[in-house]
């Protein structure tokens, strides 16, 4: 039987996984090397090609998503569930503040601009919906399958999280969805209600893509077909406007072969449009060839099973297996339909690569996940 959240101190004697700590290291690696290389053509733009400024800012950001990494690995997420409702509370306050103080960039108002530094809401939002969900499992496992007293409310808590950030972000708002309906299978709800969650999800995606052109074009340009009748059929088709950055990324792919051009020799850093963070798989296929691009991959699939075979599977009770499986799965697929947008095969989303794209908040948001887990591996049952 699954018991109900408890309070309880971290096993400090147990080390965390050192999987997963390599791995997180060797991203952050990954990403000085790619974003010193495809952050020539921003620095030469904005700071007389002065690539040393930005690598300095990418790598400040990358410590400190080490630094929340190891606070994060010393906090008991017991005690961090306490807090997930409060938590996720004010990140949805936040969602709807960005909406009317945050600053636009690329036709979304994702986040609030201080000074040289910004913050995007969506990425505590969904850390926070990860802990407030798995705490919602654990607490209605006695009635699950109760539509009123269980169903409901992870529902609406799913759904008003994913509505808020998917106002700006559709991507980032399916794989959130995603994550919380495979922690709610694995937290024993029906077949039934998650089927109906996939379907009220994508009315909501259709709806959400009715109201944005941009967005509606990018799916019509990887679908071949015009759908929507607010988008302008000459954008969707031509290769200089929706199907531009897919095409250039394929360019990337093709040059780099197996074994790529060399570390920082990338030609389509020039074309591509922010190389350093939407697309930085596609210089790095083009830099290191599809053998750095498997071995890439290859981190985040070791990532995931680290997460599900060991510490998910022996987790000590289940708030640690869904907060595992949730922080693994979150990541997991990010890398994945990174890759995915790179190569072409899904179409245009905008998502970075953990710990590897030039970013702010996100970098901060892995950096919390991947403690969590780390935590959680601190803890796991040695029966």
């Amino acid at each position: 039987m699954i018991h109900s959240v408890k309070t309880m101190t971290a096993t400090a004697s147990a080390p965390m996984d050192k999987y997963v700590l390599w791995i997180a290291l060797a991203l952050s690696a990954i990403g000085i090397m790619a974003v010193y290389s495809a952050i020539a053509f921003l620095a030469e733009v904005k700071a007389d090609g002065d690539t040393e400024q930005f690598l300095w800012r990418h790598i400040i950001r990358i410590s400190l998503a080490l630094a929340t990494l190891v606070i994060f690995s010393m906090l008991d997420y017991h005690q961090l569930a306490r807090w997930s409702k409060l938590l996720l509370v004010a990140s949805l306050l936040l969602l709807v503040l960005v909406r009317i103080f945050g600053v636009s960039y690329g036709g979304a108002t994702r986040a609030f601009q201080f000074s040289i530094l910004s913050f995007q809401p969506s990425d505590i939002a969904k850390v926070a919906v990860i802990l407030y969900i798995s705490v919602l499992l654990v607490r209605k496992q006695e009635y699950i399958h109760s539509f009123s007293r269980a169903i409901l409310p992870l529902m609406l808590w799913t759904f008003l999280t994913v509505v808020l950030i998917g106002l700006e972000d559709i991507s980032t708002a399916f794989l959130v969805l995603l994550t919380l309906m495979l922690m709610a299978f694995i937290g024993r709800v029906s077949l039934k209600y998650l089927g109906g969650a996939c379907a009220l999800g994508a009315l909501c995606v259709v709806l959400m893509l009715q109201a944005s052109p941009n967005r509606a074009e990018r799916l019509e340009s990887y679908l071949g077909l015009k759908i929507f009748s607010n988008t302008e059929q000459a954008d969707v088709f031509s290769l200089q406007a929706e199907g531009y950055q897919s095409h250039q990324a394929q360019i990337a792919l093709a040059m780099g072969n197996w074994f790529g051009q060399g570390p920082g020799k990338s030609m389509q850093r020039n074309f591509l449009p922010a190389p350093y963070n939407d697309f930085i798989f596609a210089i790095i296929a083009e830099e290191y060839g599809l053998v750095g691009g498997l071995v890439l991959l290859g981190l985040f699939l070791l990532f995931l099973l680290r997460g599900f075979l060991r510490i998910a599977r022996h987790a000590m009770d289940p708030l640690g297996l869904f907060l595992a499986v949730g922080c693994s799965s979150l990541l997991f697929l990010y890398g994945l339909i990174h890759a995915g947008v790179s190569v072409g095969i899904l179409p245009v989303t905008g998502l970075p690569l953990p710990l590897v794209s030039y970013g702010g908040t996100s970098m901060l948001s892995a950096g919390m996940l991947i403690g969590i887990l780390l935590n959680i591996s601190r803890q796991l049952d040695r029966r």
